[in-house]
């Protein structure tokens, strides 16, 4: 069995405990990406997804400053097909992983937002950007692996003689994380992604998911390669009222554009319309712990485990016996959600899963 992992996410673009409350918001700051590192390392969390997107800091830049303000975590920072020449972010990708001592994975997003794409120029259309993307995550790991020269035909790109300097520290390169919904995304994982993060669904869905691109991964000789993970929302208190409380507090000021923004911007997603129907056909739980009301107000990650330490747990251990290893996650504040995580949550899963898990 896989050694279980988890991630914390970065708010670059700010924090809050309440949305559509100007008193609640926490801005974007280097202050605050130290604070959520700092309390994400010391809890424990392996890795570190730094988002990106219009509202986000760049996201390479924030993590290599982060790499250098830490000593463990790894940032996951995305590969976005069209937006960086394949040969350069083989070489950014590389040295990161020689600078930092081999502390960088790779997030592989094909996009959510279609006016976002569009308006930063990336003129392809969904399935063409994962067509684009297979192009280039096949011309970096062509790049780290090959003797020589790399020649390389494409509908996309053509390389006549590429090399790069230096190699990656990790062997044969870093780890590869792709979350989402669509055929596409999970064709792409079953060729090439070591994690495939979900977003949040009922457990039993998740196990028959995983068993059909288990399945797929076979074409590639890689079904036994690939792994599973959750991306998730957490809120936990020691008290279980105090956790409901906290998650109503978190979505009921909401503004009505918020959430229409939900409904309109991100309908491109197969995976945020398949959070989005979960909400609607099940309510406000899907679980008596995994709540959908965020999905009200955040795109992406809209589903959160909610209840006391123990609750919470019995929660995760649900994915991890339906087959995942790997769970990225967040919380309000992420700064003091991780350090409740660290404390109140990961010793349960640790001594539930001995030998899978460090307390």
């Amino acid at each position: 069995m896989r050694p279980l992992e988890f991630g914390w996410y970065l708010p670059t673009h700010g924090d809050t405990t309440a949305y559509g409350v100007m008193e609640a918001q926490v801005a974007g700051s280097p202050e605050l990406c130290d604070r959520v590192v700092q309390a994400a390392e010391a809890a424990g969390f392996e890795y570190l997804l730094i988002p990106v997107g219009s509202v986000c800091w760049e996201a390479w830049i924030t993590g290599a400053f982060m790499a250098a303000r830490s000593s463990r975590i790894k940032p996951l920072i995305a590969a976005r097909p069209g937006y960086i020449n394949p040969v350069l972010l083989a070489k950014m990708i590389s040295t990161f992983d020689q600078m930092s001592g081999g502390r960088i994975c790779v997030n592989l997003i094909a996009g959510q937002n279609e006016s976002e794409v569009e308006g930063e120029g990336v003129r392809y259309g969904k399935e063409e950007r994962y067509a684009l993307m297979e192009e280039e995550v096949s011309i970096l790991k062509a790049l780290w692996t090959t003797r020589g020269t790399v020649h390389f035909q494409g509908k996309f790109h053509t390389l006549s003689g590429a090399h790069i300097r230096p190699r990656p520290l990790q062997q044969p390169f870093p780890k590869f994380y792709l979350g989402g919904g669509s055929r596409e995304a999970w064709e792409m994982s079953a060729k090439h992604s070591d994690v495939h993060l979900f977003w949040g669904d009922l457990p039993e869905r998740i196990a028959a998911n995983i068993a059909e691109i288990r399945e797929m991964a076979r074409a590639h000789g890689r079904e036994n390669e690939i792994g599973f993970g959750m991306r998730l929302q957490v809120i936990c208190r020691e008290d279980e009222k105090d956790a409901w409380e906290a998650a109503d507090v978190l979505v009921r000021n909401a503004t009505e554009r918020q959430k229409q923004e939900m409904k309109t911007l991100y309908n491109n997603s197969a995976a945020n319309r398949r959070v989005q129907q979960l909400a609607r056909e099940h309510g406000d739980l899907l679980l008596p712990h995994l709540w959908t009301g965020i999905t009200k107000v955040r795109p992406g990650a809209g589903i959160a485990v909610v209840g006391n330490p123990q609750q919470c747990a019995d929660t995760f251990q649900q994915f991890i016996d339906a087959g995942c290893h790997s769970f990225c996650l967040s919380g309000y504040l992420h700064d003091e959600e991780a350090e409740r995580f660290g404390r109140l949550i990961r010793p349960i899963l640790a001594e539930t899963n001995r030998g899978r898990l460090a307390a």
